[in-house]
């Protein structure tokens, strides 16, 4: 095949953009181009497409960092329909036991970890899905202070924004916040959760909504903070009096 030219690049990254539904990141697209045509130089791909929002200014947008789409007015204004992600249709609560035992045994930042979700905590600020704590073991020769690590679980790709809101609440009461959603969440809206994440030292996990393998793997890992011990002594109140097991069983 012929080496392209820079305005054939041009116009094949534009045509990918196009059918991409959410868009396309910037590396994707380069390693796309310079998969299908080995016999154009990487950096002539890369030096072709890195400006595509200015050089298909009204077609092109860039949404966030480093992520490509197509304008939804294109360049003749005329309304284009995105592709609609399909939902499939699974339970939260099918993801409650299987990541808290990958918080314990893959992350392993939880000693013990368990499900609670719902409202049973009956607090307007939520109930975490899934809490663990860190505690120092017999065999420790350094004791150190027990950590509280809060998971919130989606998987509706519509309640990005409300998650994150709740997952952030958590840190009243807790050392480290995960949010964990669903890997076929837009990738606009990826890019915006990552960096939320990095602000507010909240972790970002994304999984496959497959209850029998959900494949949970780290995008942002939790940074660690101080918990309010207001809040937290609150928390802990609250779920003694509404799971004493879960309570002993995390605090003992």
């Amino acid at each position: 095949m012929a080496k392209l030219r820079v305005k054939d690049i041009q116009e094949l990254a534009k045509q990918i953009i196009r059918d991409s539904s959410g868009g396309i990141r910037f590396s994707a697209l380069v390693a796309m181009i310079a998969r299908d045509h080995p016999e154009t130089p990487g950096n002539t791909v890369h030096g072709s497409v890195w400006d595509l929002d200015k050089t298909f200014s009204g077609e092109i947008v860039k949404p966030s960092r480093g992520l490509f789409a197509f304008s939804k007015t294109g360049a003749a204004g005329s309304a284009l329909t995105p592709t609609p992600v399909a939902e499939v249709m699974v339970r939260e609560s099918d993801f409650y036991e299987s990541f808290a035992e990958w918080l314990k045994s893959d992350l392993d930042e939880a000693t013990d970890a368990v499900p609670l979700g719902g409202s049973g905590l009956r607090s307007k600020w939520g109930t975490p899905d899934v809490v663990g704590t860190f505690k120092p073991l017999p065999s420790n020769r350094v004791k150190f202070d027990l950590e509280i690590i809060s998971a919130e679980i989606k998987t509706s790709l519509s309640e990005s924004i409300t998650a994150f809101g709740q997952a952030a609440a958590y840190r009243l009461f807790s050392h480290k916040v995960y949010l964990v959603m669903p890997a076929n969440v837009p990738e606009e809206d990826q890019s915006r959760i990552e960096a939320l994440a990095l602000l507010f030292g909240v972790g970002f996990v994304q999984f496959d909504l497959d209850t029998d393998d959900p494949a949970y793997r780290v995008r942002v890992r939790a940074q660690r903070f101080a918990p309010d011990m207001f809040y937290l002594n609150e928390f802990a109140e609250r779920l003694h009096d509404h799971n004493k097991s879960a309570f002993n069983r995390l605090f003992q």
